[in-house]
């Protein structure tokens, strides 16, 4: 048993020092270049408004593998809002949405987040999702066609589409634009959005030649640039889709498109985008026409990430028309949302747009207790706190295995004592004393590992949930937490903001993560300390070793763990007392205090 021990702490002991290592080596420089990257882009975007530079090049209508696609390299000084004046535009305004459509290409290529900002200050400026081609940062989404016999010019990157004068995208009007080719094809584009982030796209394509045509309609995104935030395990960024009705949910990461492009056969129904942490734009080409799709990286011109997709052609008799309809989303992953649409709308399993992860299983449904709760207490800080009490509810059964089991080791310890003075010399009869004890008092001296290892998933569940749904951003718990999904701001340091200066990002400590790791010594001082001399050591370590490491986490989970570890205290407590059983704590902490008598001389 004790080398059994032994192997158990040695294990948790490894573990640790993985964890450690990958978080000071791995993801505190992440993050640090991810606040320099930050202030790099604010500042660009500071220097480009004040000048005003109109950008220097535009968009080329290249062709690759079929799809238009090329584009120059941009101007660094190329500003957003002059890339933008640069084309005749349709005005977009809705609930969650303001930007522009732009005429060349009828491309979605700007595109603003009305209900979020880019830092907990609401009069920072909101999130820009889609930007122009001839910018730095361009990512935008373009539907057009690739002609096909006696179809003449259709419409591409370059076509300029004609709208009526004034016309504006809102929830309740949608716009109609046209383009009138050589061959006598008429392309009549009708462009709606609802409340949120779907575009529905509807064709018509009306043929006043005398002889057959045929189109085939394509669709893509195009990005520039990689996101900004560090990449993580638990958090899938960059390409993604369902691509079939019945398919499986495909998913890339931008290295490895970077390497080697992927090619998807054939499938009819489903959708393909690109993710980012919060956000993201998908293409849902017409559900009836066949399709082949792709996740590409060109390096030719201006280097660019691209997910696109090239339908079968649809014929056109003369004097007839044919429609075509596809959707674009583009906004903020948000869970009722993208549900609405996967059911609404008939989009196959649009909810892993949002990455659920392994334990979807758990990770769902405790997103949808949480919101719950915060739909009743308005916090969902709170709301943490009322899904911890729920956990540790649906584990009472367990626990109260774990702590009985626990109180009766610490029972019949004095005559594990006795038994090691014993069989001091013989290992073996120890071994074989110990276990005759155990079934003698019925103990399973194991029972108390499986309630930990089953709340595992629990806890990584509730990680995922913290840190991926969109509903955590910016939300705020009380006092100096305005943000549940980032790290507490404080730091000792600099006395949690009393000195004026910035505390380095490896020694960031704040106030929460100190009260998760004395939450945790009392946990542990729940137990007597171990008699061998390397476990005590890692007993009496553990504590402010994850003081440290959860000092960069999430401060929603850090609030997590330090009420859980309270309520584990409580409820450890009320068992032990119940079986008899003095607690160890409650020792500790009156050994503390308790004056030593004077010596006598």
């Amino acid at each position: 048993m004790m080398q059994n021990n032994r192997n158990y702490f040695v294990a948790i002991a490894l573990s640790v020092v993985i964890v450690l290592a990958w978080q000071f080596f791995y993801m505190n420089p992440r993050i640090e270049a991810q606040r320099q990257a930050e202030e790099v882009r604010i500042a660009a975007e500071q220097s480009q408004a004040a000048t005003q530079s109109p950008a220097t090049t535009t968009a080329a209508g290249s062709v690759n593998g079929a799809l238009p696609a090329g584009a120059a390299p941009v101007s660094p000084e190329a500003s957003r809002e002059a890339a933008i004046a640069k084309s005749a535009r349709v005005a977009i305004d809705t609930q969650d949405l303001i930007g522009s459509i732009n005429l060349t290409g009828a491309r979605l290529d700007d595109l603003r987040l009305k209900q979020y900002h880019e830092t907990v200050d609401n009069s920072s400026p909101i999130v820009t999702l889609l930007s122009p081609a001839e910018t730095a940062d361009a990512y935008f989404a373009e539907l057009g066609y690739i002609a096909g016999e006696n179809a003449g010019s259709a419409p591409g990157p370059t076509t300029v589409w004609t709208a009526p004068e004034g016309a504006k995208l809102t929830q309740a009007t949608p716009v109609t634009l046209t383009y009138t080719n050589e061959a006598g094809l008429t392309f009549t584009r009708t462009i709606s959005v609802d409340e949120h982030y779907m575009f529905t796209i509807e064709d018509t394509v009306a043929n006043a030649g005398t002889t057959a045509a045929s189109v085939a309609p394509y669709g893509r995104l195009t990005r520039y640039n990689k996101p900004t935030t560090p990449s993580v395990f638990v958090l899938h960024e960059g390409f993604l889709g369902v691509l079939g009705a019945d398919g499986s949910l495909s998913e890339h990461k931008y290295k490895d498109i970077e390497e080697e492009a992927v090619t998807n056969a054939k499938a009819t129904g489903g959708w393909l985008g690109i993710t980012d942490k919060y956000w993201a734009s998908s293409l849902i080409p017409a559900q009836s026409i066949p399709y082949e799709s792709r996740f590409s990286h060109f390096t030719d011109g201006q280097p660019r990430f691209q997910a696109d997709y090239k339908g079968d052609a649809v014929s056109v008799p003369p004097g007839q028309s044919t429609t075509v309809k596809q959707m674009v989303f583009a906004g903020a992953k948000q869970v009722p949302v993208i549900e609405s649409y996967e059911q609404n709308l008939n989009i196959p399993k649009f909810n892993l747009l949002i990455d659920w992860g392994w334990f979807y299983f758990i990770t769902k449904p405790m997103f949808k207790l949480m919101d719950f709760f915060y739909r009743h207490v308005g916090n969902f800080g709170v709301a943490i706190l009322l899904t911890t009490i729920v956990v540790k509810l649906l584990f009472f059964p367990l626990a109260n295995k774990q702590y009985a089991s626990m109180a009766n080791m610490k029972r019949v310890q004095p005559k594990l004592e006795e038994l090691k003075v014993k069989h001091a010399d013989d290992k073996m009869a120890l071994q074989q004393a110990m276990m005759q004890l155990y079934k003698t008092e019925k103990i399973n001296p194991v029972a108390g590992c499986w309630p930990v290892l089953l709340q595992i998933p629990v806890f990584f569940a509730l990680y995922k949930v913290i840190y991926v749904t969109i509903e955590m951003r910016h939300a705020p718990f009380f006092g100096w937490i305005q943000d549940l999904s980032a790290p507490d701001p404080t730091s000792f340091v600099n006395l949690f903001g009393l000195l004026p200066f910035e505390a380095p990002t490896f020694l960031h400590l704040g106030v929460w993560p100190i009260i998760m790791g004395v939450t945790m010594w009392a946990q542990m001082r729940m137990n007597p300390t171990p008699p061998d001399p390397t476990q005590a050591m890692l007993f009496n370590w553990m504590p402010l070793i994850f003081t440290f490491m959860l000092g960069s986490f999430p401060a929603g989970l850090v609030i997590y763990w330090a009420w859980n570890n309270t309520l584990s205290v409580l409820q450890q407590s009320i068992i032990m007392k119940r079986h008899g059983v003095e607690i160890e704590l409650f020792k500790t902490v009156r050994n503390v205090f308790r004056r030593k008598p004077a010596e006598t001389k």
